[in-house]
């Protein structure tokens, strides 16, 4: 029992000093716009001189600042990108989105949410940071579905430089009938998600729904995936005219080695950065699919260190130029 006890302490007083290390500020951070209030959290190094800033767009679904998600699990992996960051003297902003986590008053009905509100969000966001005094570049970065959110925010908040992790090169339809495809669904629903995607595609929205298929397809997402699926990423990462940087693991189950290289393609001059062994979620993870699953709600599990030293690179080299 006495053990359990000292190390119950050990851990408690371990977190406390992590929470307090002398060398970094914890704020809460706020953005108010006119149909509500979206909350963050600063990461900020003490320094007296403006230090960069990265903006953390987390990916789709309910995923929250810390690239928590209530459907996949807990992984903590946004949180600890932060930290990692703040220990070169690099800043960090990651967000709730609109409708998700503490800012789900900003849009209590999904059927409000939309890309385009998510992208004007992170302009905002972009906006606050580059007149805060406290700050010098501009950073935004995005993982997952976030990818596709920084580039698009990017250009309308005249970022320093924009980051992809785990971004997508393929128009979102693309992608979602890949998925489906490897998810053996019966012939009927394989069929019928086409049909769903197609309509959607077209702008239209279908509210005969299987109930197999409601978690993708529910008609009040039906909006929101009208809007994502009008995108397409490539074209929007080669529209970019700041510096950027790709990051893509190679045991990513999600997305492909394939779509870094086609964003590498439609931007030549991005640095790309494959990390071996990396998966969806930022951990070195084997092709298992048991642990590339364990790992997506196993927040003790460390991140690669080879994608916060290559994020850390491309800032200082960009901030430095």
């Amino acid at each position: 029992m006495m053990l359990r006890i000292l190390l119950v302490a050990i851990t408690f007083f371990s977190a406390v000093a992590h929470a307090a290390a002398p060398n970094v500020l914890l704020r809460p951070i706020e953005l108010n716009t006119e149909s509500g209030t979206l909350y963050g959290s600063l990461v900020l190094p003490k320094s007296d001189k403006p230090v960069p800033v990265v903006l953390i767009i987390a990916g789709s679904g309910p995923t929250d600042r810390d690239g928590n998600n209530t459907q996949a699990g807990r992984n903590d992996g946004l949180k600890k990108l932060a930290w990692r960051l703040a220990q070169s003297n690099i800043a960090s902003v990651r967000f709730d989105k609109r409708g998700i986590a503490q800012s789900l008053p900003a849009a209590p009905d999904e059927r409000t949410l939309t890309l385009d509100q998510y992208v004007t969000d992170a302009v905002a966001w972009g906006q606050q940071l580059k007149a805060d005094p406290r700050f010098g570049d501009v950073y935004v970065l995005g993982h997952s579905e976030g990818a596709l959110i920084a580039s698009l925010a990017a250009p309308r908040m005249d970022a320093t430089g924009v980051i992809s992790i785990a971004g997508t090169a393929q128009p979102v339809g693309q992608v979602l009938r890949e998925q489906l495809q490897r998810n053996h669904l019966p012939p009927s629903l394989l069929q019928r998600s086409f049909e769903l995607i197609h309509t959607l595609e077209d702008a239209r929205t279908d509210d005969n729904v299987p109930q197999a298929l409601q978690v993708i397809f529910r008609p009040s997402v039906q909006p929101y995936l009208i809007s994502l699926l009008r995108h397409n990423p490539a074209k929007a990462f080669a529209a970019l005219t700041m510096p950027a940087l790709i990051i893509q693991g190679t045991h990513d189950i999600q997305v492909d080695v394939n779509d870094a290289r086609s964003l590498k393609a439609a931007k030549p001059d991005a640095d790309l950065t494959l990390i071996d062994g990396m998966n969806h979620v930022m951990r070195i993870v084997p092709m298992d699919m048991k642990r590339q699953i364990q790992s997506y709600n196993d927040p003790n599990q460390r991140l690669s260190s080879e994608l916060g030293d290559a994020i850390v690179r491309f800032i200082t080299k960009v901030s430095t130029r």
